[in-house]
């Protein structure tokens, strides 16, 4: 399934696109797309007949946001240098064992929704990246295997970053990763059943109509389910939670000098296979 919620920021509501690519209204069926319709396997189970009956009511997309496709998410765990490429790319060893970092759930914004440029930087970099949505909750799990059994879906995300913030100015990674808008997600949330292979997957983006990245999930360094489970044995991971699972190479902290980074007038856009297509266009903070 293809599980959305369309409406004005903070009153979305929850819909669903068909076989066919129509819009159907959810909001008569279930309160929203979060972490407790995921964990509910006979609620989805609801949800899936009633897509797949036609007699869902029909949302006229003219002029209608796309929001992220999940409401009250728990924490946004991201994996950091993830891709061989993007590794080589920015002359780091490949690490060991998965870098981890968190993003507030506040960072999260529909696919389409503007980007701010914060104030004072210079250094807003691009990523688009698998964004993987927990559906059980996942404890100390003892295998890739049994940790993709706990994923209820797959979603683009588009890990904006201020490198000077995050490299240059001392601490963790957290000061260039949790500025406002720095997380947009969706438009959908596939379901996992859908998505045969998540080590197949290709991940592109563009600036300004310029190819800048093209990367597979092939070349993760951990793939999604020893990322899931490895996380597990840090931290309890809800339904409803996310894992962005890193960037391939093609981001502008690997471009020569001058790097490109991002400014107020540019216009990313980035998909991944079968996921769907983002589009934000950067303005100042």
């Amino acid at each position: 399934m293809k599980l959305l919620r369309v409406g004005t920021a903070g009153a979305e509501r929850p819909a669903l696109l068909d076989a066919d690519g129509t819009l159907r209204d959810l909001s008569g069926l279930v309160d929203d797309i979060d972490g407790a319709l995921l964990a509910d396997g006979a609620a989805l189970g609801r949800v899936r007949a009633a897509g797949e009956s036609g007699e869902l009511p029909v949302l006229d997309r003219a002029g209608l946001r796309i929001g992220p496709p999940l409401g009250r998410i728990g924490k946004v765990v991201c994996v950091g240098l993830n891709y061989h490429d993007h590794a080589r790319e920015i002359g780091a060893e490949p690490p060991a064992e998965p870098v981890v970092f968190l993003k507030a759930p506040d960072t999260v914004v529909g696919p389409h929704d503007t980007v701010l440029i914060p104030r004072g930087s210079v250094k807003t970099d691009w990523e688009v990246e698998l964004a993987v949505v927990i559906g059980r909750t996942a404890r100390h799990l003892g295998s890739a295997e049994e940790a993709l059994g706990h994923v209820a879906g797959y979603a683009v995300a588009h890990d904006v970053s201020e490198r000077e913030f995050q490299i240059e100015r001392g601490g963790t990674w957290d000061k260039g990763k949790n500025c406002e808008t720095f997380n947009p997600l969706g438009p959908w949330l596939v379901t996992a059943d859908e998505v045969a292979d998540p080590q197949d997957l290709v991940l592109r983006l563009w600036v300004n109509g310029e190819p800048k990245q093209d990367g597979t999930t092939a070349d993760q360094i951990f793939p999604v389910g020893e990322v899931v489970r490895y996380l597990s044995h840090f931290m309890t991971l809800y339904p409803g939670d996310i894992v962005n699972t890193g960037t391939p190479a093609g981001v502008a902290l690997g471009a020569p000098e001058p790097k490109p980074f991002l400014r107020a007038g540019d216009v990313v856009e980035l998909e991944i296979t079968g996921l769907g297509r983002q589009r934000q266009e950067l303005k100042d903070a």
